[in-house]
């Protein structure tokens, strides 16, 4: 019997993604650099299923048709290069390497162009939804060498989550790095997402003297609304689990976030490409924050509370904030697809942005009502410049907004910390400005660099220098935009 596909790694992922391979009539051939992985697998959960599994990676390649389709499901870095090494001397050209696991673009792009020249085709594909979602349908966001995407396309979507009309949350992304910088940007408004959620809880905990039980009720309505969300829906969940004590269990988890690093990868490749993600940023930053915990508990005994008390209503402030969590994921959401159209001019991806909100729409972390909405923007305006310009998103802002700038006003008056909540804010007030104080800005630069500036009487592209001080002289220093 030879396999449809072969996976390298037997970690969690890998073993659910086979499973549900399996439970797709798909023959899986399976090899682990452990065996003892391989062994124990195939005795247990693989037991009478269509796996097949191996200890010698020569006969696992033997085992695989042609092209043969091979997925890594190991450790990002050093580990996805090494196994490649060891691949090449057993494969032949048209045959296809699959990076299943979470790495950075760059090495998928840096892969796609040294595979090719080899002649193997290589896909960069980003998966997520976790465990759960491995095994029963995760979003799947491949990009690679597009010659590889119909010998895969059928075992992507057949394992894939399904949208609400039954489509699967999986189609191609681009060439080179794409899938893997779609899942890193996805990853990014995850980290968004998560402190948003946190802010309103805060708020809602210690500025509305809500209880645990009042807080899971309240997400409970939440997502049954705008916010519909599987990490609405978890908090909730969250909220009302009790220790063995009968308290919160959420109450005895120290408030010290961990993080793997792709949200600092989607904030550092914003800042390479000029492009705003605040809100991103400051959910990283927040977690850096947090882990400050020693220092934090020290200030805390330094500095008296805010003497301020709530001045809403608490009904009002509970409605209040359920629009300020809106009208930030839509922010949130806006900036990631806007990076995502900059980084798709530059490297000449054609990212189809209707398509990514769909693949999101199901599976993944970030799997929400809300993305339906995006994927129609899209739908209506391939080439929508940001979705704050789309006529849905604007009425959604425009009721919020309101309530958003109040619960920001209460939140820093409250002493309460809202970095995303006013960041997002602040864009929003940013981007709706036709002008901005970076007037100024430039006038300093030219005034102690001779960085020179435009005028708005003057076409754009013409610079301009002022002798400032009657002493600095009439050269410039060069023009350019980091």
């Amino acid at each position: 019997m030879q396999a449809d596909i072969g996976l390298i790694g037997l970690a969690v992922m890998g073993q659910n993604l086979v499973l549900n391979m399996a439970d797709h009539k798909y023959t899986v051939s399976v090899f682990n650099r452990t065996y003892a992985k391989t062994d124990e697998f195939m005795k247990g959960p693989a037991r009478g299923k269509s796996i097949l599994g191996f200890q010698e990676l020569s006969a696992f390649v033997a085992s695989l048709k042609r092209p043969r389709r091979i997925m890594l499901m190991v450790k990002a870095g050093y580990p996805v290069d090494e196994f490649i090494d060891l691949l090449l001397p057993h494969l032949e050209k048209g045959d296809i390497i699959i990076d299943g696991g979470n790495s950075h673009f760059p090495d998928s792009q840096r892969r796609y162009l040294s595979l090719k020249e080899k002649g193997i085709l290589f896909i960069g594909t980003g998966i997520s939804g976790g465990e759960e979602g491995a095994r029963h349908g995760p979003s799947i966001m491949p990009g690679g060498n597009p010659e590889a995407w119909p010998h895969v396309k059928p075992i992507f979507q057949a394992i894939a989550a399904k949208s609400d009309d039954g489509k699967p949350c999986c189609d191609w992304v681009g060439e080179g790095g794409a899938g893997h910088y779609v899942k890193m940007v996805h990853n990014g408004i995850e980290y968004g997402d998560m402190q948003l959620i946190c802010e309103a809880f805060d708020l809602l905990h210690k500025g509305a003297r809500m209880s645990f039980d009042e807080l899971s009720k309240t997400f409970q309505h939440w997502n049954q609304g705008v916010l519909d969300s599987y990490l609405v829906e978890i908090s909730a969940h969250i909220f009302s689990k009790k220790d063995t004590d009968g308290k919160p269990l959420v109450e005895k988890i120290l408030d010290v976030a961990g993080q793997k690093g792709t949200g600092k990868w989607t904030g550092i490749d914003a800042l390479d490409r000029g492009m705003p993600l605040t809100l991103i940023g400051e959910a990283v930053f927040a977690r850096c924050l947090s882990s400050l915990k020693t220092e934090r508990v020290s200030a805390s005994q330094k500095y008296a509370d805010s003497a301020h008390t709530l001045s809403l209503p608490r009904a009002l402030f509970i409605e209040a904030i359920q629009s300020a969590l809106y009208a930030s994921k839509i922010m949130s959401y806006a900036q990631g697809f806007m990076l995502m159209r900059q980084a798709s001019q530059e490297n000449g991806w054609h990212l189809n942005y209707g398509s990514i909100a769909l693949m999101w729409r199901g599976g993944c972390i970030i799997r929400s009502k809300f993305l339906g909405k995006i994927k129609e923007a899209y739908d209506k305006n391939p080439t929508l410049l940001s979705l704050l310009l789309d006529p849905f998103f604007i009425g959604e802002v425009t009721q919020a907004l309101n309530g958003w700038r109040k619960v920001v006003s209460e939140g820093v008056l409250l002493g309460i910390p809202v970095p995303c909540f006013a960041t997002a804010l602040t864009f929003f007030d940013g981007y709706r400005s036709a002008t901005l104080p970076a007037n100024l800005l430039q006038a300093q630069r030219d005034y102690f660099g001779a960085h020179t500036y435009e005028r708005v009487d003057k076409p754009r592209g013409q610079f301009f220098h002022t002798n400032w001080t009657g002493t600095g002289g009439s050269v410039s220093s060069s023009t350019y935009n980091v």
